[in-house]
């Protein structure tokens, strides 16, 4: 009993020290107001926005092309429908488009990075080998590859950017793996008669752990950027369905009059990605972890 009372101080101990680095970063905690502020606007969308019913394929051309003002608070867009109400939405794709992809992503690339860089040999060879032609494929070129084949939806956008997404985690796990395999710790597991599952999981996998959460709330904000971008081109999401590379798509026809129609939806990208990237740099001081891109 005193030994687990024990480790749960000593967590809560390692906890608190954690948090009083992270709160003297301020570009860290920007990063997480951010996150929380637009992951909150998301969750509670339906019930914050001014207008719900925008959402979908509403037309009113009474309110067409309105300015911001207090009744719209981004203005309205060329058919009459609330931008704001649709940003909101638009962040649910947002971050369901990155949650889905980087959930993919980074267990395919964990595990093939581990697997390199325990066994190393021919297996390295044939998993490394693979990971670098893929990534001498820019991810956004793959994804207007996929989707210009496939019917474009937001289900074919997750699958064209997971498709190369996998190889920035294989190649971080397993410069990681490759340095830690002869450790003591892993020595130790071995001369006990550990197996590999346990080695590579309940032993390399938690000195991964810090290195992969930098890297996924870095990733977070680049996943969000190519679907807009995906979004933008019309290979991503569709109309009517909110979504923030569309809509600045749509009101691109109609600068600079209209600047707020694609300025604010453009605004609302960079403001999510600005938080995402300052989160993951205030993470990366936080664990010292220094080869994540």
């Amino acid at each position: 009993m005193s030994a687990s009372v024990s480790a749960a101080s000593v967590r809560i101990s390692i906890a608190y020290q954690n948090w009083h680095r992270f709160s003297r970063n301020p570009t860290a905690l920007i990063g997480a107001a951010i996150v929380t502020i637009v992951v909150l606007a998301a969750l509670l969308a339906p019930w914050i926005a001014p207008h719900p019913d925008h959402v979908g394929a509403i037309v009113n051309f009474r309110v067409r092309h309105q300015p911001p003002s207090a009744q719209y608070w981004f203005g309205t867009d060329n058919v009459g429908r609330d931008i704001f109400s649709r940003v909101l939405f638009g962040y649910r794709i947002s971050l369901l488009l990155a949650a889905v992809v980087l959930g993919v992503a980074v267990p395919v690339g964990a595990t093939l990075g581990l697997l390199a860089g325990y066994f190393g040999g021919w297996m390295e060879i044939l998993i490394m080998r693979l990971t670098d032609v893929a990534l001498a494929i820019p991810p956004l070129v793959m994804a207007l590859a996929v989707t210009a084949v496939l019917t474009p939806n937001l289900l074919h956008a997750m699958f064209a950017i997971a498709a190369l997404w996998w190889t920035w985690h294989t190649r971080l796990i397993f410069s990681i793996t490759r340095t830690l395999r002869h450790q003591e710790f892993v020595e130790a597991a071995r001369t006990l008669g550990a197996s590999r599952f346990h080695i590579l999981f309940r032993e390399l996998l938690p000195n991964c752990a810090s290195a992969i959460l930098v890297k996924v709330s870095l990733d977070f904000g680049f996943v969000i950027l190519i679907g807009a971008a995906l979004s933008y081109l019309g290979l991503g999401v569709q109309p009517p369905t909110p979504d923030l590379g569309t809509m600045v798509a749509n009101g691109a026809d109609f600068l600079p009059d209209r600047w707020w129609e694609s300025l604010l939806p453009g605004a609302a990208i960079l403001f999510v990605a600005l938080g995402f990237n300052l989160l993951g740099d205030g993470l990366r001081d936080l664990y010292d972890v220094e080869s994540v891109r």
